[in-house]
């Protein structure tokens, strides 16, 4: 009788042999997932221990690894405890567009809970997850059936939860998501202590750069002169160069347009420096007449000329200790040009009749809106004049050129006259506000503050509209027509001004506004396109 060989059998049947090669299988492709994982750590590790990048690097390189590994569309996310919000701070696999919608609320969704919870969190399948919110909008198109989350929280060594690590995993029969929440827990606990030293250094990098702001924004008001309104980048100049020069005695010569406030800045250099307590004399030396020039400037005394009955002081001596200030001097005479000279020189005015010099101690302003270059190159005004006034020159811009201080001005006029007039003014509507902007101003911050008074006087509701405002504000540009201060210019600008308000009240409901003028929603709509005024503008 042959030996038979014992022959055993698994539960189905199948021979030993055949049981030996399928656990060796297994265990091939479980090291396999070891090996794989064991690479995974070990490349993270050496990116954290490099220190050659920067954290913002850092972090795009560890989710870069772990789309490698099939962990798709990584984020980190950092929460910031003072305003509750959950910002993306690091992705792979988002556009900038999708990264910038990644905000939650603390308990908001799947990654704020995460963070309320202090716990992780998976997904087997987010279609069938209600708190998944998919706020960045990237899975939109795919199968979302067919999609696991993970999400861990981020800690530091303290136990301080700062944020989320989740990845998206598709499943598959070879996907264990157990597996994988165990191995984003470890890389989340790798990367914690490196987030929150990169969160706190941020903070403090803000924080520094608030407090700048705050400072310059302190020093720019302690900087400006209460009398002066203007916040434009060319007024804040202006400004520095007042701070800059009032401390010193140093000539100063203002330049500017006629209307942008000279004396204005004159006196506010005056009141800053030490001669405040002093007296500041202002002198227009275009208004004074050509024969009695000498006299107002420099004094007389009796009988240096007919009619000279008394002594007079002059503009020098009634200054002294404190500031002249000296408008328009390029007006000055040729005669009078070399004794100014002279007491810019020698600090001295000779009055008229007197023999005996007179010692003067008063700062000289100056201020012109003539070209003095061209005025010295035809003679009418003297070169070492020039160089003695010019020693620190301020130019004061048009207004055309700072328009963002229109509003200013004319909110701190609307109040100036409204207050002088005892009328009750509230605001100045956007039509109105409109037409100010589109304008050139040609009369500069003088012509704008002539425009409130007058508005303020015409306004029967508290509210300063594009028709109280002069028929020259009613340009072709601002108003849709085409002839200035014609009737039909003036009906179209009242009537763009009625739609805007209406529009405005009913927050863009062409219905709602058409109610509260008592018409037809076809009527407004018609003439919302009239003056090229879309819906959506509201």
């Amino acid at each position: 009788m042959a030996e038979q060989n014992p022959v055993e059998s698994n539960g189905g049947g199948a021979p030993a042999g055949r049981k030996e090669a399928s656990v060796s299988l297994v265990d091939t492709a479980e090291n396999m997932a070891d090996r794989r994982e064991i690479d995974l750590l070990y490349h993270i590790s050496q990116e954290l221990f490099s220190g050659q990048k920067d954290l913002q690097s850092l972090l795009n390189a560890v989710l870069g690894h772990l789309a490698g590994y099939g962990m798709e569309r990584g984020i980190l996310t950092l929460y910031n405890p003072a305003t509750s919000e959950i910002r993306i701070e690091a992705s792979h696999g988002l556009s900038p567009s999708q990264h910038q919608r990644g905000r939650y609320r603390l308990g908001e969704g799947i990654i704020g809970q995460v963070i309320h919870r202090g716990s992780p969190a998976l997904v087997p399948s987010i279609g069938d997850e209600p708190l998944f919110l998919d706020r960045t909008g990237s899975r939109k198109d795919m199968d979302r059936s067919k999609i696991a989350f993970v999400c861990v929280p981020v800690m530091t060594s303290q136990k301080e939860v700062i944020g989320t690590l989740s990845v998206d995993r598709l499943s598959g029969p070879r996907v264990s998501l157990e597996e994988d929440l165990q191995l984003l827990t470890v890389i989340a606990a790798m990367i914690g202590d490196a987030v929150r030293h990169w969160r706190d250094h941020r903070e403090e990098v803000e924080s520094l750069r608030r407090e700048m702001e705050r400072l310059e924004k302190m020093q720019a008001e302690s900087v400006q002169p209460r009398e002066i309104v203007g916040n434009s980048r060319q007024m804040r100049e202006v400004f520095k160069l007042v701070q800059q020069v009032a401390p010193f005695d140093t000539t100063v010569l203002i330049r500017g347009e006629s209307g942008t406030g000279k004396e204005l800045v004159a006196r506010a250099i005056h009141y800053s420096s030490g001669r405040s307590d002093g007296p500041f004399i202002s002198v227009n030396c275009g208004a004074l007449p050509e024969p009695l020039v000498a006299s107002e400037l420099f004094g007389h005394v009796r009988g240096a000329y007919t009619g000279a009955v008394t002594s007079r002081k002059g503009r020098f001596e009634l200054a002294e200790g404190g500031t002249i200030f000296l408008d328009e001097v390029g007006e000055l005479p040729p005669a009078i040009q070399v004794k100014l000279l002279r007491v810019l020189q020698e600090g001295q005015v000779d009055r008229l009749g007197d023999e005996k010099p007179l010692r003067v101690n008063a700062r000289i302003i100056a201020a012109t809106n003539a070209n003095l270059e061209k005025a010295m190159e035809e003679g009418r005004f003297r070169e070492d004049l020039y160089y003695r006034l010019n020693v620190f020159p301020v130019y004061l811009p048009p207004l055309r050129d700072r328009k963002t201080d229109i509003t200013l001005l004319a909110d701190h006029f609307l109040e100036k006259y409204a207050r002088l007039h005892h009328r009750s003014v509230v605001r100045i509507s956007t039509p109105a506000i409109e037409l100010m902007m589109a304008y050139h101003w040609p009369g500069n911050v003088r012509e704008l503050e002539n425009c409130l008074a007058r508005a303020v006087l015409l306004t029967n509701d508290g509210v300063i509209r594009a028709h109280h405002l002069p028929p020259t504000l009613q340009t072709g540009n601002s108003s849709g027509t085409t002839k200035p201060g014609s009737l039909d210019s003036m009906m179209m600008a009242y009537e763009r001004e009625i739609l805007i308000e209406a529009m405005k009240n009913a927050r863009g409901n062409v219905a709602q506004a058409a109610r509260a003028l008592s018409t037809t929603p076809r009527i407004v709509a018609y003439r919302l396109s009239r003056h090229h005024l879309p819906k959506s503008m509201f």
